[in-house]
């Protein structure tokens, strides 16, 4: 009998990938996506007509809908990936961002546990976690130390998961995931919004764009890798928690650079603060600093350790900046090319 997974939040980065990923393993997989009448499912147009996949409409803020759909799938293992996931938009909705990153999961706990207890459960989890914590590489023992309230929605989910794993003996992994992109990210997140602009600029759609904190460090890793830890923890006979990173860290600056370089543009910088900008070798400006979009806590440094993951999952991140930022621009620079 084939395994039937359920994910929350389907129609997004992670959750398309997953999709694809389980199905490929020979899963059926049901989805689920919130209803709008603007929502692009264009990330599932690979597997949309696929015999083995199905999509419903469910909204984890709303209870009776995460149980509805979970008693109707009868899946063995679900995956929340279901969030409000904007770092920066969740300063200005923080009451949505609770509700959805923080009780949306618990939502999901309290069906699984009155319905079959047995349903393994994925929880999406962030190095956003760490915050202000200084403490670098981080690991599964470094302290939280969270500064939005994305993150503090976040460590709710994350320790509701460790109670109802140890209360109620419920197979619930946490997966601790460091940046992750890929060309299904949002445009608002910060590697495809420098891609997408980069494209456009190479293709003389675009003069410049703006940016927050060009200093930020990130350790970015390829999406599509990252979902198979996701699944091979639901695989181990003992339910834990994991960081998935690449164990390498640059800047949003190095990032742009990158971007800029694979197009043969080279970029310089001149200034300070809010008021540096970033030129070509003509002179014209390509980058400039706008404070709207630096958070109102920075987070500075991330760099995960994840060496337990690679112990006890057998998993390691194959692709480098250098391939992700190709993989990412090609699309870009594809879309541009034939828009």
């Amino acid at each position: 009998m084939r395994k039937i997974a359920l994910i929350f939040g389907v129609n997004g980065q992670d959750g398309s990938y997953l999709a694809e990923f389980l199905i490929s393993k020979g899963y059926i997989v049901h989805g689920s996506r919130r209803y709008k009448s603007n929502e692009n499912i264009k990330n599932l147009s690979a597997i949309l007509e696929h015999k083995n996949f199905f999509l419903h409409y469910a909204d984890i803020t709303d209870s009776s809908s995460v149980y509805s759909l979970i008693k109707k799938c009868n899946p063995v293992e679900i995956y929340n990936l279901a969030a409000q996931s904007h770092v920066h938009i969740s300063f200005f909705q923080p009451e949505y961002t609770a509700n959805v990153d923080a009780l949306g999961h618990l939502r999901i706990l309290e069906s699984v546990k009155s319905i079959n207890p047995n349903i393994k459960i994925y929880n999406a989890s962030t190095s956003e976690l760490f915050g202000d914590n200084n403490q670098k590489p981080q690991n599964e023992k470094t302290l939280f130390s969270p500064v939005s309230p994305y993150s503090i929605a976040k460590q709710y989910a994350y320790g509701i998961s460790k109670i109802y794993r140890e209360a109620y003996g419920m197979f619930i992994c946490n997966g601790i995931l460091f940046n992750h992109e890929s060309p299904r990210r949002g445009i608002s997140f910060v590697t495809r919004k420098i891609t997408s602009a980069v494209a456009k600029i190479k293709f003389k759609k675009l003069n410049h764009f703006y940016i927050g904190n060009l200093n930020s460090k990130r350790d970015w890793g390829f999406a599509k890798e990252y979902v198979v830890p996701m699944w091979k923890m639901l695989q181990m006979k003992k339910a834990d928690d994991y960081i998935i990173s690449t164990g390498k860290q640059f800047s949003v600056r190095y990032f742009i650079e990158k971007c800029f370089h694979y197009v043969d543009i080279k970029i310089k910088w001149f200034g300070k603060g809010n008021k540096e900008i970033g030129k070509d070798s003509s002179g014209k400006i390509l980058v400039k600093i706008d404070p709207y979009y630096f958070r109102p806590n920075e987070v500075g440094d991330l760099l995960g350790n994840s060496n337990k993951a690679k112990k006890i999952l057998g998993w390691k991140p194959e692709t480098n900046l250098n391939q992700l930022v190709k993989i990412m621009m090609d699309y870009d620079l594809n879309i541009e090319k034939n828009d």
